[in-house]
């Protein structure tokens, strides 16, 4: 294992979304990380092959029935072995299947035991199914995100699940395993997605405090409201982003684009901001986008084509960061952030639910010991 985080292990319960994700990032930044998976499939979350299952990168799965009380031991003495765990379960299951963090601590006192969950451990939502769109619905930011007068906009489930959920309970492991480094003692980690959404929000809820912005969706500055903060179609039907918010940034924009930027509306004032989008959209619209990409190549006009996964994939910037790799033979996101001592690897493929029993023998599990659970039906 390469990465900052060799030497690390974890377990992970597999479950859907934001929890195979965090494990992943583990696993890309060097932990050794053993997927315990169903033998049978939950049908929740969304079905794909399994060499598109991404989140799934890096790490062996081996699928237990935890309904035997041999497949917990199993899995107890696995965990007694590791720095964290990761679990996505709804409030109880984990408890119900012997694996709580009660009996986990007493095998391994210096456990970081993560919980991820979309509400929280407690609370009357606790219990309850949820995405990412109710979570963010839930914590106002929903609201914030559209165009005013329309319904608010999923912003695909990244800020949710993955970046409120998955990277906080990432977050939390590491300082959990740091502060049980130094007193010898593991704790739960709660992580809710409501509340790394709610914190991620801190910036937006303290402009909204200062007056800076408002309350109806898209009139506001980063929001879409603004003329120099947007996406514009060209000539070609794609579109061009630009986010100049300094004006040293807006004078490039505007010279870019062929106006005189001391003739141009200031949009410093809000009622100059119809004008100046009307200009901006009918400027933009009269070159493709490649020949707008072209000309602010480059340049601090905060100019970008607003580009699809392929072209994302083959942008000069991203071939020279090395943004994406081939795993298994399918391009994927490389594995981030960058280390200049200790970089990350290329993750190995996905496996196959229950295709990584051989790996238990790395886990100092006894050869007749994983042949007995597979005789019994506890491990496929």
């Amino acid at each position: 294992m390469t990465g900052p985080l060799a030497g690390l292990k974890f377990v992970e319960m597999v479950g859907i979304g934001p929890g195979p994700f965090a494990a992943m990032v583990l696993a890309d930044l060097g932990a050794e990380v053993i997927r315990i998976d169903r033998i049978v499939p939950s049908g929740i979350g969304i079905e794909r092959p399994v060499e598109f299952d991404f989140a799934a990168r890096g790490r062996p799965s081996i699928a237990l029935d935890l309904k035997r009380p041999e497949a917990v031991a199993l899995s107890l003495d696995l965990i007694a072995q590791v720095d964290g765990l990761v679990e996505g379960f709804r409030p109880g299951v984990m408890e119900r299947l012997g694996l709580g963090p009660e009996p986990c601590l007493m095998r391994n006192p210096r456990l970081a035991y993560g919980r991820l969950t979309g509400w929280g451990q407690e609370g009357p939502l606790a219990p309850t199914a949820g995405h990412d769109l109710t979570y963010l619905a839930l914590t106002g930011v929903l609201n914030a995100i559209g165009r005013p007068g329309d319904a608010p906009v999923p912003p695909l489930n990244l800020l949710g699940d993955y970046a409120g959920g998955s990277l906080m309970l990432v977050l939390g492991l590491l300082a959990a395993i740091l502060s049980a480094r130094e007193t010898g003692q593991g704790q739960v980690v709660d992580a809710a997605i409501v509340d790394g959404v709610s914190l991620l929000s801190a910036p937006i809820r303290g402009l909204f405090a200062a007056g800076l912005h408002g309350e109806t969706r898209g009139r506001s500055l980063l929001d879409g409201g603004a003329p120099h903060y947007d996406s514009y179609i060209c000539a070609d039907g794609r579109y061009l982003a630009v986010a100049p918010i300094e004006a040293k940034f807006r004078r490039e924009l505007l010279e870019g684009l062929g106006f005189d930027p001391a003739g141009f509306p200031d949009v410093t004032h809000r009622e100059n901001w119809p004008e100046a989008r009307r200009l901006l959209a009918e400027r933009i619209a009269s070159q493709t986008r490649d020949h707008w990409a072209e000309r602010f190549a480059g340049s601090d006009a905060c100019a970008t084509p607003v580009l699809d996964f392929a072209e994302a994939e083959a942008h000069p910037h991203a071939a020279l960061r090395g943004a994406y790799v081939r795993v298994g033979g399918v391009a994927q996101p490389a594995p981030a952030p960058r280390f200049s001592e200790t970089p990350a690897g290329v993750p190995s493929p996905p496996q196959p639910r229950g295709s990584g029993a051989d790996a238990l023998s790395r886990w100092d599990i006894a050869p007749d010991r994983i042949a007995a659970l597979q005789d019994l039906g506890a491990l496929a």
